[in-house]
């Protein structure tokens, strides 16, 4: 049991990071960015081109230029992002959400074949392997680079919510969620707020792509994609629109998938998870925090 709980919020946390993109961009702008999951994929692909490029990593350095690769690639993708917005989204904006839709998805084909044309398409192995001792917690088997990893994802997802709730920008995001046309008639800059949501949510998904890498060892083209709609799956969950909602949504959809796993074997997983996303959507569609929580980025 304690082993299940563990996997699954190690999973989740994957999919938290994730999911945070597609909500704060769903809050703002009411966009479906299906080309999201992709950034995540993109994460990885640069994490492994700028490893590849320092030559052998001792293992002794192997964190450390991790966290550099990690840094760096939330840099490039969260800018990626934002190219995204500007060249795909914003001509669009004013036009109906099927065109921005049919957009999003175009994008995302754009992005997969992009990289397969440039990397191959062939899966690659990641550079970096993250390796050490297990340790048994309450009969959980737990690894110290399960460990590292969980705490970079809690870590960015606290600084996120710590942003939004205590910084100009994050009360800027909050007001365009609330009222767009209200926000920019009190003077404030929608364009900039967007733009830097696109980059924040990027960044994420990227560093996520880098974390994927280095624990799972193997990476390729087409690796954005079933995360992607679990990612979406657990928006849905929280209450897509909803930064908290975003991060319970990850976790909870871990645990059902570990738990799911268990009982109906592996070969289920995909099954249970869009089982559940087809649940939500039929009973509750403002998911588990979308009624309670009014303010929204």
């Amino acid at each position: 049991m304690t082993q299940l709980i563990w996997n699954g919020l190690f999973v989740g946390s994957f999919y938290a990071l994730i999911a945070l993109g597609y909500s704060m961009v769903y809050g703002i702008i009411k966009l479906l960015n299906f080309a999201h999951g992709d950034i995540y994929m993109l994460g990885a692909f640069i994490g492994f081109a700028t490893l590849s490029s320092f030559g052998v990593i001792p293992a002794s350095m192997s964190i450390t230029a991790l966290l550099i690769v990690l840094l760096l690639t939330m840099i490039i993708t969260g800018g990626i992002g934002v190219g995204i917005e500007r060249l795909a989204y914003r001509p669009l904006r004013n036009s109906p959400r099927l065109a921005v839709l049919i957009t999003a998805v175009g994008a995302s084909f754009t992005l997969e074949y992009g990289v397969s044309a440039i990397a191959g398409p062939n899966p690659k192995v990641f550079p970096v392997r993250l390796q050490g001792e297990t340790f048994d917690v309450l009969g959980a088997r737990i690894s110290a680079p399960q460990i590292v990893l969980m705490a970079i994802a809690i870590l960015l997802m606290l600084g996120l919510n710590s942003y939004i709730q205590r910084t100009s920008m994050g009360r800027a995001m909050r007001a365009i969620a609330l009222d767009s046309k209200g926000s920019l008639l009190m003077g404030i800059n929608v364009n900039k707020v967007i733009t830097w949501t696109f980059f924040i949510g990027s960044a994420l998904a990227g560093a996520a792509g880098v974390m994927a890498g280095a624990y799972y060892g193997k990476i390729d083209f087409l690796m954005g994609f079933i995360i992607g709609l679990k990612a979406f799956t657990a928006a849905v969950i929280g209450g897509i629109g909803n930064i908290k909602g975003a991060m319970l949504g990850g976790l909870l959809l871990g645990l059902l998938e570990a738990f799911g796993s268990q009982w109906l074997g592996g070969e289920w997983r995909d099954v249970f998870t869009f089982a559940v996303l087809i649940a939500f959507l039929t009973l509750k569609p403002t998911g588990l925090l979308g009624e309670r929580v009014t303010e929204r980025v």
